[in-house]
């Protein structure tokens, strides 16, 4: 015998073995993600246009951060520019064709609340469309915030990708859809905390209110603003916000509540 090791050969597994309870080890699947292809199409369907552009769809989520050159351009923002617009022409003519009786102080207070960002928002959410914004590198925490606050002009950039993509018609048909139940029957009043604000201190003969930055944080493609609102004898109000607007709209709140001036929650 000599001092080489005896090689040992395992037999093939047999039916027996399997049934005795030796299992094989199987290599574990890999989860696949859908394809880019696959995913488009899946925002198409809940968007109800099928695009024959398929760079326009993609263009309406990418957020600034997202690109990898120094263009703005190639983000949703000349999108959302377009889209807003669009947005206001299409809601126009709803309003004007369901309330042939309303006057124009009504038609536009019904218009300015139906085109917010935060009626847009909501329509974005609601469509799920949130799942396909396109970020660059950020946190968790951040990313979800930005989300939130970039909705509503996503939701505008698509309007804008539809309208460039199938015209006028295929861009008021996807209004249509989403706008209709929310212009009968609006969720909010018509009248934004600013305007109460206004005619309140006018009641009071005081001078219209003053808004100031007081500050502004975050990164550029993510800005938080504070803003104060001033009027003669009152201590400031503050407010802060995404946008500026937002945030002079929540201190105009935060002055009304403060005073006891009811209607001032439309923030």
């Amino acid at each position: 015998m000599s001092g080489e090791p005896a090689i040992v050969k395992t037999p093939p597994m047999t039916d027996d073995a399997a049934d005795a309870g030796v299992a094989e080890v199987k290599p574990a699947k890999k989860t696949r993600r859908p394809s880019a292809k696959a995913a488009a199409k899946v925002v198409e369907q809940r968007i109800g246009h099928t695009f024959a552009d398929p760079a326009l769809l993609a263009t309406a989520f990418t957020h600034v951060s997202a690109l990898k050159s120094a263009r703005r351009a190639d983000s949703y923002q000349r999108l959302e520019f377009l889209g807003d617009h669009v947005l206001g022409l299409i809601v126009s003519d709803m309003l004007y064709r369901a309330f042939p009786k309303a006057d124009e102080g009504e038609l536009s207070k019904r218009l300015a609340d139906l085109v917010r960002r935060e009626a847009c928002a909501d329509v974005a959410k609601s469509l799920g469309l949130d799942e396909a914004i396109k970020l660059g590198s950020v946190g968790a925490g951040a990313g979800a915030r930005l989300r939130n606050s970039v909705l509503g002009d996503i939701c505008e950039a698509v309007i804008g990708a539809v309208f460039l993509d199938g015209g006028y018609a295929a861009a008021s048909q996807f209004v249509e859809r989403n706008w209709t139940e929310r212009m009968r029957k609006p969720v909010r009043p018509l009248r934004d905390p600013k305007t109460i604000l206004q005619e309140w201190a006018q009641g009071k003969g005081l001078p219209t209110p003053v808004y100031r930055e007081v500050e502004r944080t975050g990164p550029h493609h993510d800005p938080q603003f504070r803003v104060a609102v001033e009027l003669p004898g009152l201590t400031p109000a503050e407010g802060v916000g995404g946008s500026k607007r937002a945030a002079e709209k929540l201190a105009a709140t935060a002055l009304l509540k403060r005073e006891g001036v009811t209607g001032g929650n439309d923030a």
